[in-house]
């Protein structure tokens, strides 16, 4: 539809509100003025309706005209208005046309620019690639005479040498190999030799300054121990009538009672402390008791041996106290008791294995290790030694093994294993541990060198003696001179007796080294026990 048409319809529907207004208007008029004028004659009042008529519609007419013009000029003006917008967008699109073409324009001239450049560097490389072929031309005629003339030279030389190319070689390589090597060998010298020298000035200052602060007086243990008796009619009620009392107490705790002129004083004499301590245990409670008599013997000495027992894991801690040593597991700590009850060249295990303990820390401390694991590994280092008489296998072996049982610390366990060189230490805590267990078995008064050999040989007569059927126990007194075996009275005769104590004989002098004659004692003893109710 075009804008003419549109202005007409708008101009019709005009004229339609206004002549239907006038006439509605008229109308509403005439009978008002109808009502008014009744008085007045129907011919005149039409006529003068008819005149108001004319002029209402002439005024509608000029009204709607009038209408009609200002909707054109509305039209018009919405017309000039669309075509100054349709013409600035045309003028913005023409001038964003423009811009795109000069934008062209502008990057077809850097095109152009750079096949240009392109041009120029190429034409530049062609040169230079003519230029490096004649220079490898000359450079290979260069190469081949140089290569013709050392020929030249080196044939000259061999002439005059008497020697080829590869004799001439091997004699400058040996040469400079041996020239190298003498003076590689020359520093190495000097430098081994300083760092010695500063190493050991280093070491000795070091365990110096450890054993002056840990300056514990430390003796071997006895092998015999004393017992106070409250009078000397004691002695007389513990030897019992015959000797039955104190050879019971022998027979069940191994041990020899020495009961001579010492007033009011018993001596206990075995190489073992755990069957010292068990002896010296049980005749205070039977002097304690006033009651001594076999049963009464019997039943002390159990009960002894369940204390001691009992004490060992009170030890353990005593020694974890001592050394600062925490976290260590139940049984390693019971097993660290034991050693109060073990020696080794007449010294005791415990007290060594804190004395190491001690000085692994003090080392540790002035080198920056592990103060607390230095210490850990020097308590443990012998703790297979508690264990090693009735185990198979070294006390290294059987300490290795406990400590990989109960998940001790990987440098605790190398520590152990390579304290005694088995196997070379390879952490600084082992070297430690290795060097404080040589200082604390090595100072003056610590050890008994014949000790331990005497403490084997009476450990090797008790194994012969009880690796016989029938024998229920061996026990060596004397210091070693004597063997009192108890055998098993179903499985062994009064008869049979005879023969097995000249058999025990006959392996001790197979298998052993010993100054003088050892006794063989066996005892074969039947009890019938019986309760009066």
């Amino acid at each position: 539809m075009d804008v003419t048409t549109l202005v007409g319809a708008i101009c019709a529907v005009v004229g339609i509100l206004i002549g239907g207004t006038a006439a509605y208007f008229i109308c509403s008029t005439g009978m008002k003025r109808s009502r008014e004028r009744a008085g007045q004659s129907a011919d005149q009042i039409l006529d003068n309706a008819n005149k108001e008529a004319e002029k209402k519609v002439a005024e509608a007419k000029a009204a709607a005209e009038l209408e009609k013009s200002k909707a054109a000029l509305q039209v018009k003006e919405e017309l000039l208005k669309g075509k100054g917008e349709l013409d600035r967008e045309v003028k913005a699109h023409e001038r964003e046309v423009q811009d795109r073409r000069n934008e062209l324009r502008q990057q077809e001239r850097r095109i152009q620019q750079k096949e240009e450049n392109l041009d120029r560097k190429t034409d530049q490389l062609e040169r230079r690639n003519e230029s490096l072929n004649s220079k490898h031309r000359e450079a290979d005629e260069l190469q081949a005479k140089l290569i013709a003339l050392s020929d030249e030279q080196t044939a000259k030389l061999q002439q005059i040498a008497g020697w080829t190319t590869e004799q001439a070689k091997e004699f400058l390589l040996r040469k400079i190999e041996q020239d190298v090597t003498h003076e590689a060998a020359v520093k190495l010298r000097e430098t081994e030799a300083r760092f010695k020298e500063e190493a050991d000035d280093k070491a000795r200052e070091y365990i110096t300054q450890a054993i002056q602060r840990l300056s514990s007086d430390y003796i071997t243990d006895a092998a015999v121990s004393t017992v106070p008796l409250p009078n000397d009619e004691m002695k007389g009620r513990i030897i019992g009538r015959e000797g039955r009392n104190i050879r019971a107490l022998e027979n069940l705790t191994g041990v020899d009672l020495v009961i001579d002129d010492t007033p009011e004083a018993i001596t206990i004499s075995n190489f073992d402390p755990y069957k010292r301590e068990v002896a010296r245990l049980t005749l205070e409670k039977l002097i304690l008791d006033g009651r001594i008599q076999p049963t009464r013997i019997e039943e002390a000495v159990e009960r002894s041996k369940r204390e001691i027992e009992a004490s060992m894991k009170i030890e353990g801690e005593r020694a974890m106290f001592e050394t600062g040593v925490h976290g260590l597991h139940p049984e390693i700590v019971k097993t660290l008791g034991r050693l109060r009850y073990r020696t080794s060249y007449g010294q005791n295990v415990m007290g060594h294995s804190i004395e190491v303990a001690n000085l692994t820390g003090l080392m540790a401390q002035m080198l920056g290790a592990d103060v607390t694991l230095a210490k850990r590994a020097g308590l443990l280092h012998d703790l297979g030694k508690a264990i090693d008489k009735d185990n198979e296998g070294t006390h290294i072996s059987l300490g290795v093994e406990l400590a990989r049982k109960y998940r001790e610390h990987a440098e605790v366990i190398h520590a152990i294993e390579s304290h005694h060189g088995d196997v070379p230490p390879r952490t600084i805590i082992a070297c430690l541990v290795q060097a404080a267990d040589a200082l604390s078995a090595s100072r003056p008064g610590a050890r008994r060198e014949n000790m331990d050999a005497y403490v084997k040989r009476l450990e090797k007569l008790e194994e012969i003696t009880t690796s016989f059927p029938g024998i229920h126990n061996a026990f060596v007194i004397q210091a070693g001179r004597e063997v009192r075996v108890m055998v098993k009275p179903d499985d062994v005769s009064e008869d049979a007796m005879i023969l097995l104590a000249r058999e025990i004989a006959g392996k001790i002098e197979k298998d052993m080294e010993y100054p003088g004659q050892i006794k063989v004692n066996l005892m074969r003893e039947t009890r019938a026990v019986e309760y009066a109710k």
